[in-house]
């Protein structure tokens, strides 16, 4: 558990997929990007901002009903100040959906104009949706076209190809396969979106994970810890992710022959119930941190 893992997971399709989205560009007026409100930071792929350029922007914090409400507004305020509209949302209830169109619109009110302008009353816009895998992409494009094409699976990298979908009258969404990057450079990075789920779990050792999420949880969130696994008034502060998931493995009565706990077994169950926000509506990334 001591030793430090490097998260790396870059399939083939990816690269492909960057190529997509360069060529795709000059086929929209302006992108729309989807982030992990609890891991504002690590979900957004650096290498957008290359691709995309100049090309307007807002960006969608999905999963904000798992995040923690006074980070994501702050992570709001931040991107305003630097000159970039966002939005929270949960794709899964649909809170926040309804703000999207009024928001790209409001973004290209000037392009707006100027198109009436030279005639072209109501002309069509498009937006590219793009973001990591397993972020949210086609259940927003679900949520907003109020059908089931887009493909939507709990696991990264089920979107292949771009895809086409209007979602309202003069507005279509162009739905892009979700894309990581080669290289993890920061190893916090790669630990969140393996938290997260954004990295397919075969790739990483399961029990190393859930005591790294633990160890992180331990110094940002312990009351939330305490609470979940009934841990009372145990002092956990210095208490090391190994020994975090043998004592949660006890308590749960995650036991093995010989009275041994089944770390395995707490770690699943750990990163589950982080993910699926039982244990709390936590947030990884703070503003400024």
């Amino acid at each position: 558990m001591s030793e430090a893992q490097t998260i790396q997971w870059f399939p083939g399709h990816m690269t492909r997929t960057k190529r997509q989205i360069e060529k795709s560009l000059k086929l929209v007026d302006a992108v729309a990007e989807i982030v992990d409100a609890r891991i504002p930071v690590s979900s957004r792929n650096p290498d957008l901002n290359k691709l995309i350029q100049n090309k307007p922007r807002v960006i969608l914090l999905n999963k904000s009903d798992m995040a923690d409400p006074v980070q994501t507004a702050r992570w709001i305020d931040y991107y305003k100040q630097n000159n970039i509209r966002a939005i929270a949302i949960d794709c899964r209830s649909g809170k926040g959906i309804n703000g999207f169109i009024p928001l790209v619109k409001d973004v290209l009110r000037d392009r707006i104009a100027a198109w009436e302008a030279k005639g072209m009353v109501g002309r069509q816009i498009r937006v590219m949706v793009v973001g990591i895998p397993n972020v949210g992409k086609s259940s927003l494009i679900n949520r907003l076209s109020k059908n089931s094409k887009a493909n939507v699976e709990d696991r990264p990298g089920v979107t292949r190809a771009n895809q086409w979908f209007s979602i309202a009258k003069g507005f279509d969404l162009l739905d892009t396969p979700g894309v990581l990057w080669p290289k993890f450079d920061d190893k916090t990075v790669g630990e969140h979106l393996a938290f997260t789920g954004a990295v397919k779990d075969e790739v990483v050792d399961t029990e190393y994970l859930a005591g790294r999420l633990l160890e992180v949880l331990r110094d940002s969130y312990p009351n939330d810890v305490k609470r979940r696994y009934k841990l009372g008034e145990i002092d956990i502060s210095g208490q090391k992710g190994y020994e975090l998931l043998e004592l949660i493995g006890k308590k749960r009565g995650m036991l093995i022959s010989g009275g041994e706990v089944d770390t395995e077994r707490a770690s699943i169950m750990i990163l589950d119930e982080f993910r699926s926000a039982k244990l709390g509506r936590i947030s990884l990334e703070q503003v400024g941190k």
